[in-house]
């Protein structure tokens, strides 16, 4: 009974020897990310943009010349979904409106919202915006191969919408709130304070996988479902990095706010 709910939700798509190689190495490259947050081989932005190798040994791009080049070839992929596969139904028009969506307010919030004070590593900023790219790409090519095939008989995609919304509305509040956490000027970090930060420590992180969860309800492909599920692992995985961070630098911090998920983990 549960196969038969889980094939429901998804398209029963040719699955060649390819494709097959293809989603096991995207899935298992988020898998490998996760596990070197954990051992702390952290990917090096953000609070961890010094970590790891000396700062004379790395390529050092600033916060954000560096998180434009992480979002702004997605958001290329996406937008130019448009003309390569126009007229292609509702449901493909709200994946890439999704993911256009998605990619544009990363780049507007680094250009208008975020207050940076590091660096991000050039390694790093190669390694994620591929998988950006990739991802987005990737969504939509193998959606457009979904063209002629029957649709799933449970249809999630309007609830997918409702998850994006959610997630994407969410995420930039929580955005807003550490925004404002700094006057100009100032780089040191604080506690954040207000939201959901009372609860856990990565609540834009919870989002962003509500948020991605809801674009695989919308596309309901086997890929935009491994792409979510990989997406919330690495990120649950950098939560709990993100969590030990602000133990080890704040004595005041709250034992009761847990990293991504409030009163679980």
């Amino acid at each position: 009974m549960i196969s038969e709910i889980v094939e429901g939700c998804v398209y029963q798509e040719p699955l060649s020897i390819y494709r097959k190689a293809f989603y096991g190495v995207t899935f298992l490259s988020l898998l490998c990310l996760g596990f070197f947050e954990v051992i702390g081989r952290h990917l090096q932005y953000s609070k961890f943009w010094n970590s790891g190798s000396k700062k004379s040994e790395k390529v050092l791009l600033s916060s954000k010349i560096g998180m434009l080049f992480l979002y702004t070839p997605a958001l290329f992929a996406s937008v130019s979904s448009f003309g390569l596969f126009p007229n292609a139904g509702i449901r493909f028009l709200m994946l890439k409106s999704a993911l256009t969506i998605h990619f544009l307010k990363r780049d507007l919030e680094v250009l208008f919202l975020h207050k940076f004070s590091g660096f991000v590593a050039l390694e790093s900023a190669i390694i994620i915006s591929t998988f950006y790219f990739s991802a987005a790409a990737s969504m939509i090519y193998f959606h457009h191969q979904t063209l002629g095939i029957p649709e799933p008989t449970t249809d999630l995609k309007y609830l997918g919408l409702v998850l994006f919304l959610i997630g994407i509305f969410g995420n930039f509040y929580h955005h807003y709130l550490l925004s404002k956490l700094r006057e100009k000027n100032d780089k040191g970090y604080k506690i954040p304070q207000g939201g959901l930060f009372s609860l856990v420590i990565c609540p834009h992180y919870l989002f962003e996988i509500t948020m991605f969860i809801g674009i695989s309800f919308i596309s309901q492909t086997v890929f935009s479902y491994l792409a979510a599920i990989g997406v919330a692992l690495y990120l649950l995985a950098r939560s709990h990095a993100t969590r030990n961070w602000y133990v080890s630098k704040f004595e005041s911090f709250p034992k009761n706010v847990k990293a991504l998920i409030p009163y679980v983990f």
